[in-house]
């Protein structure tokens, strides 16, 4: 295996991979330096959705806005007008299709058909209480809100598409159990698994 600048110098054939997970898994935070490690273009699903939720009226200003009360209900708009994912995911794949991206998206690694798919795995107690230390809220807080999201999350790529979000991992390259590691731990090992998979 090259060196690291090696690595990042030549990049052999574009490459397209996607991070997915639950919320608190950690799956923005290590997308994010990924795509930073590897001079990789970075694409956000909820960033995306976020705009059109401005355009809609609503304010995702604070860290943690898809749990709150207004987040949860633009999750009821959503519900009945696919049109915002829709939309959002057609240009996902239209950026994943020239390469040299990362992409952060709860849809991307069923509806691409190619591309390097991780998912990172935490229980829903462990991510609760990150999100509560992040979002400085109580652990109890986080956990009803966390759940309510989920389960409108998970009936909307239902509906949509058909898979199920969080169960259905058959479209993943790789697993990795997040539970007991912090964000650092993580990206070495997403780091020595792309450096020997993706840019072999």
């Amino acid at each position: 295996m090259g060196s690291r600048k090696e690595i990042k110098k030549k990049h052999r054939e574009p490459a397209t991979i996607c991070v997915c997970g639950m919320a608190g898994s950690g799956k923005s935070t290590v997308a994010k330096r990924i795509a930073k490690e590897y001079k990789l273009r970075y694409f956000s699903g909820g960033d995306a959705l976020m705009a059109f939720a401005i355009e809609e009226g609503f304010r995702p200003l604070e860290r943690g806005w898809w749990e709150s009360k207004e987040g949860l209900g633009f999750l009821q708009k959503r519900e009945k007008d696919p049109q915002f994912d829709k939309t959002v995911d057609k240009k996902l794949l239209e950026v994943a299709e020239k390469g040299n991206v990362i992409l952060d998206s709860w849809t991307m690694p069923w509806l691409l058909k190619k591309g390097f798919k991780i998912w990172l795995e935490a229980s829903v107690e462990e991510r609760a209480r990150r999100i509560a230390g992040r979002d400085k809220t109580s652990y109890k807080e986080a956990l009803e809100a966390l759940k309510s999201k989920e389960n409108q999350t998970k009936a909307i790529y239902r509906k949509m598409y058909g898979f199920k979000l969080g169960e259905d991992l058959e479209p993943f390259s790789f697993i990795l159990d997040t539970e007991d590691l912090n964000a650092s731990q993580v990206f070495q090992i997403l780091r020595l698994v792309i450096e020997s998979i993706v840019f072999k």
